[in-house]
């Protein structure tokens, strides 16, 4: 039986590594003649990432999953505390990647090579952080926890709806950033 938080967790993961993909192709195509749309993306990709997988996807998981999964397996810990580490991280890093997209915009290209460094560090880390989780943290998941906590979880991740992921209708308050997103990423 798939239970409905893994696979919002996993559609959240495919969403994530589409975006965390088309930001790698922008920074390797970099502004070319188009300066202000690109750093119109570049800003409506980060926030997103701020927005969606850092507010509501890592607490979920730091908060109800891992230390469930900790409950159930005691040979674990030692990853459980990686992609704490890495969630703890990734929050501090996404808000550095916009204050250097920043930094780049405004001040010019002598900030550009920090900004591109630091970006593509980010992507491969959260690359790394998301195959763990995949490949070992779900599959075990599915093979130490109870119906309890399947309910519990199932209900929690509920709520999410991140709309890249397709599922979900759009919510007219993020619209304008979808718009901008999906539209860059169709043009890539």
């Amino acid at each position: 039986m798939v239970h409905s938080s893994l696979q919002t967790i996993r559609d959240e993961h495919t969403a994530l590594a589409a975006m965390l993909h088309a930001l790698g192709k922008m920074i390797d195509r970099g502004p070319g003649d188009e300066p202000e749309r690109y750093f119109d993306v570049m800003r409506a990709t980060l926030f997103y990432i701020d927005e969606f997988p850092e507010r509501k996807h890592h607490p979920k998981e730091s908060q109800l999953l891992f230390p469930q999964i900790a409950r159930r397996n005691s040979e674990c810990h030692a990853v459980l505390e990686r992609l704490e580490k890495d969630h703890a991280g990734s929050e501090r890093a996404i808000r550095e990647l916009q204050h250097l997209l920043l930094a780049w915009e405004l001040v010019g290209d002598s900030r550009r090579q920090a900004f591109e460094q630091a970006a593509r560090k980010y992507l491969e880390l959260y690359q790394s952080h998301m195959q763990l989780e995949d490949t070992v943290i779900l599959p075990l998941a599915e093979q130490v926890l109870d119906e309890a906590d399947w309910l519990l979880l199932d209900a929690a991740f509920a709520s999410n709806c991140d709309p890249l992921t397709g599922k979900y209708p759009r919510d007219p308050m993020y619209d304008r950033l979808f718009t901008r997103i999906v539209m860059s990423r169709a043009s890539s």
